[in-house]
């Protein structure tokens, strides 16, 4: 077909294509020209997505504790889940639902299993183990709706089995953050957050280490992120526990990351742990390593670094430093500012009452010479 018939088909009205379809042989199937008319996924929506379904099979399935139409699914927040009617006819239809060729299905599945971790977690923890694999396979799937929903569902079991999920890590959850579609970033960020909230620190970190070293810059750059904010949750002794030249060392790898986030994580971490240093030096606990606690922190990075190592986390702390003294520098000349008009303040207070009084003197010597 030419140029000029396909833009011709653009412009003929619907009855006029009718018309042609069956004498013209270059025409286009019907279902064709529907689907270049309208194509669901070019509509997408942030905080409420309603995606039509090519196809639907079976009976819908209850999503806050309603019957689902089998043309829409929306993006619902944790706090916005409600319980569902029948808990067993939804269990059994669970697994299946989540294999389904039917996106919409998968997606009202999904959102099932984040119901039943909220309200039935107890039920649904004999299915975590099958269920995890179903739903790693639809953080893969290429439409973002069955991706986002994926995603919600790890943040939600996080938040709801804490370290029984540890076994479950997955690097695509980690990857999906920094997808371009910027509501599967968020939901990811959101997911991933969740993960460093509710699970233990210390099962975590060990999980998170394997990653700091991925090929994908990106999976390095979300799990340094991660790493970063997980540690600060170890405390004192989870951090003597864990190693505290372990952690310097995997801060000092990451500075030379490619990824700026990685380098602005690896400073955050390199600015915890000196602080963590300082103050295990003014502690009174002993232990073994009472004998490097006595060092300063930059003979400890050096004895515990290369050179090169040595000096770029020294170079972070210093300048963490920096800013925090002239932060107290500012607030101390701003408390002196405010001491200063406060007292200025009372000296005018002062000087007005004692010019009124002198009116009111002159005032009264006034009136005593007119009578």
């Amino acid at each position: 077909m030419s140029t000029n018939a396909v833009r011709g088909l653009n412009v003929l009205p619907i009855s006029e294509l009718e018309k042609n379809e069956n004498s013209s042989k270059g025409n286009f199937p019907k279902s064709f020209l529907e689907n270049s008319i309208v194509n669901p996924d070019n509509y997408q929506n942030v905080n409420s997505a309603s995606m039509l379904s090519a196809a639907q099979n079976g009976s819908g399935a209850e999503i806050n504790g309603d019957v689902v139409g089998n043309a829409e699914v929306e993006y619902i927040e944790t706090e916005k889940l409600t319980d569902l009617l029948s808990v067993d006819a939804t269990l059994n239809t669970l697994l299946a639902r989540l294999d389904s060729k039917d996106w919409v299905s998968v997606c009202e599945a999904l959102n099932n299993v984040r119901q039943l971790s909220v309200y039935h977690k107890e039920k649904l923890i004999d299915f975590l183990e099958d269920l995890i694999p179903k739903i790693v396979k639809s953080l893969k799937n290429p439409r973002s709706a069955v991706c986002k929903t994926a995603i919600m569902t790890c943040g939600d079991i996080f938040k709801v089995y804490n370290d029984l999920m540890i076994d479950f890590l997955d690097p695509l959850l980690l990857l999906k953050s920094s997808q371009d579609k910027r509501f599967v970033c968020e939901a990811s960020e959101t997911a991933l957050i969740a993960m460093t909230t509710w699970i233990s620190p210390s099962l975590l970190l060990p999980r998170l280490q394997p990653y700091l070293k991925n090929k994908n810059p990106r999976v390095r750059a979300k799990a340094s992120m991660c790493f970063s904010r997980s540690v600060p949750r170890l405390g004192v002794e989870g951090i003597k526990a864990y190693g505290i030249n372990k952690l310097i060392e995997i801060a000092a790898s990451q500075l030379s990351d490619q990824l700026p986030e990685s380098r602005e994580a690896a400073r955050a971490l390199a600015v915890e742990l000196q602080a963590f240093y300082e103050r295990s030096k003014l502690s009174s606990s002993e232990d073994s390593s009472q004998e490097v606690d006595c060092l300063s922190w930059e003979a400890f990075c050096q004895a515990e670094l290369s050179a090169l190592s040595a000096q770029a986390i020294l170079r972070v702390t210093s300048i963490a430093n920096e800013g925090s003294v002239a932060a107290e520098n500012l607030d101390r000349n701003r408390r002196e500012y405010y001491c200063l008009a406060n007292l200025a303040v009372k000296v005018l207070g002062i000087l007005i009452c004692i010019s009124l009084l002198r009116l009111h003197h002159l005032f009264s010597e006034c009136i005593c010479i007119s009578e």
